[in-house]
């Protein structure tokens, strides 16, 4: 099977249905959101729905990013003044909002006891343990943390784990959806919950705060937006919180798909 279409619930059920179904290694699985779930116009919800496609022989179908070594950037030439919407959008949610979040609220860390919290990492470790088993056969320690906004981080460690992380960390967001919603149906709960490997993520935040930095000090110094290149919903939410109380700068998603971007524009 080369292609399959999934619905469910949830955006990250969907994900771990429609990999499950094409039975093929998550990081040679491009997986696309086709429709996010909400409430219908006249009552009712609609399910979210994801097709995956099997990437084909030496091509990427990944989208570009924001490059590892190089920052921005080209300039914006023309913006139009009478242009309202140069202000920090609703981006999609943060990584783990997004792999836990059910058609409600996501449940809050005071509702749940210590035990009740360890129980939901516990699972997410096993289920976590179980998928690398197939990705690799070298010994993996997992630790759990807990993160700034109060989810469940498991951050893999270990021998030649790199395999774990893949292109621009695509391979973990994989891991991540999938270990989401096998937790979830096996505790029960939706807690937000992050799969990390040698701390991958954390580094990555802090290039992207850098990036988003550096692009609002030359948008004040030639008075012209930056544009940033493509990057990740996650990566551009990131940049939208770096700069939301840069004082003179705001900040606006463009493009769409894979060329989805930041602009950088100074007040």
């Amino acid at each position: 099977m080369k292609e399959y279409t999934a619905t469910a619930d949830t955006i990250e059920e969907a994900k771990a249905l429609a990999l499950e179904n094409i039975g093929a290694d998550p990081k040679d699985v491009h997986l696309e959101v086709l429709e996010e779930p909400g409430k219908k116009l006249f009552g009712g919800r609609k399910e979210a729905v994801v097709r995956a496609s099997i990437k084909p022989e030496g091509e990427s179908l990944e989208a570009p990013t924001v490059d590892e070594e190089e920052i921005i950037v080209e300039e914006v030439l023309v913006v139009d003044p009478g242009r309202d919407d140069l202000t920090i959008e609703s981006e999609p949610a943060s990584e783990s909002e997004q792999n836990s979040r059910p058609a409600g609220d996501i449940v809050d860390a005071e509702d749940l006891s210590d035990e009740q919290v360890d129980a939901i990492a516990d699972a997410g470790i096993e289920h976590l343990r179980a998928l690398i088993a197939f990705l690799s056969d070298n010994e993996i320690k997992i630790e759990e943390f807990e993160g700034d906004e109060g989810e469940i981080i498991l951050d893999v460690t270990g021998e030649d784990v790199g395999v774990l992380i893949g292109r621009h960390g695509r391979t973990i967001d994989a891991l991540q959806s999938v270990v989401a919603a096998m937790t979830t149906k096996k505790t029960g709960v939706r807690y937000p919950l992050s799969v990390d490997v040698e701390g991958y993520k954390h580094r990555r935040k802090q290039k992207v705060v850098d990036i988003a930095r550096r692009a609002a000090e030359r948008a004040r110094r030639t008075n012209r937006p930056v544009s940033l290149k493509a990057m990740t919903p996650h990566e551009r939410r990131i940049v939208h919180m770096t700069l939301r109380n840069e004082q003179g700068i705001s900040s606006t998603s463009e493009g769409s798909g894979s060329y989805r971007h930041v602009v950088v524009v100074p007040n």
